[in-house]
């Protein structure tokens, strides 16, 4: 399945211009951005004070403290560091499922979705990173520098098409191995690996990054509606089973369903991460401006 084109009109894009993509933790960073940090650093806001070390940057020291103390102390200021925010998009075949006449499937839902976020960070003068993964992390694209660079992002957006198995365990690895620096890594993903999600999110919180995990899912992955005996057909392995779908089986899968949830979102409640739950069938604007906004992930700016 390939990506939807356009992305995002005009309208939808000017609206997003009022919103601003928040987090928790401080990480060290470029200075820039639009949230401030608590490390110590070059900026505008006192923090502290420290004792002068020799190779010290003399134009801070507090020549008042000086004459009256006798004694070199350091002005400290509040940094704002433009924070790697990392947006990883899921482009495994299971994600092209979900479309329904109500909702469109995951993976248009998440590009579109992805282009927005993507948009915030822009204008607020963030570093982007758009990483797809599968089996393993694909080519990423890099943006900042302002607005005017979101053409190219949304160009490599529209680009992806879907593919491959999910595995999160080999793209995890093969994303800590290149020793990334921490910050904010937002995943949109419908969350189907058959090895399992957990493990591999707390082994990215171990190594400090913050989590804001977006699951999607199409209303059938909720709440199957439909009964009677199908031929079941796993998008990613080609295997076919057939199922006689009753209400017994129906309210078995919900309850499996909600479990599977449930453990997304420990791993990302235990380590200080926000979990979003959204299904395709909600407008885009009203994940913008509600689930997201609740959760404290985007902020009216």
């Amino acid at each position: 399945m390939e990506a939807p084109s356009p992305l995002l009109d005009r309208a939808a894009l000017e609206r997003l211009e009022r919103l601003a993509i928040r987090w928790r933790q401080s990480f060290q960073g470029l200075l820039g951005g639009n949230n401030v940090s608590r490390y110590a650093g070059v900026g505008h806001e006192f923090l502290d004070h420290r004792q002068f070390h020799q190779g010290d940057d003399l134009r801070a020291v507090n020549w008042r403290a000086y004459l009256r103390l006798g004694r070199l102390f350091l002005k400290m200021f509040r940094t704002e560091p433009r924070t790697p925010v990392r947006l990883l998009l899921d482009t495994s075949e299971s994600m092209a499922c979900g479309a329904t006449d109500e909702a469109e499937a995951k993976f248009s839902y998440g590009c579109r979705l992805a282009a927005a976020l993507c948009y915030i960070g822009l204008v607020r003068l963030e570093s982007m990173v758009i990483q797809p993964f599968s089996d393993g992390l694909a080519e990423s694209f890099r943006a900042s520098g302002g607005r005017h660079r979101f053409a190219l992002a949304d160009s490599f957006i529209s680009g992806l098409r879907t593919g491959g198995r999910s595995d999160f365990q080999a793209s995890v690895r093969q994303f800590l191995s290149a020793g990334p620096s921490r910050g904010l890594m937002i995943i949109i993903s419908d969350f189907l690996d058959e090895k399992g999600c957990s493990p591999s999110l707390q082994y990215l919180a171990d190594e400090g990054q913050e989590l804001l995990l977006i699951h999607l899912a199409g209303p059938e992955d909720c709440d199957p509606q439909r009964r009677g005996e199908f031929d079941l057909l796993d998008a990613e392995t080609g295997e076919k089973i057939r199922m006689n779908i009753d209400q017994e089986i129906a309210r078995e899968y919900v309850q499996a369903y909600d479990e599977h949830c449930r453990a997304i979102e420990h791993a990302a409640m235990r380590s200080g991460g926000r979990y979003l739950h959204l299904t395709t069938a909600l407008e885009l604007n009203d994940s913008l401006y509600g689930a997201l906004m609740s959760s404290g992930s985007v902020a009216l700016q």
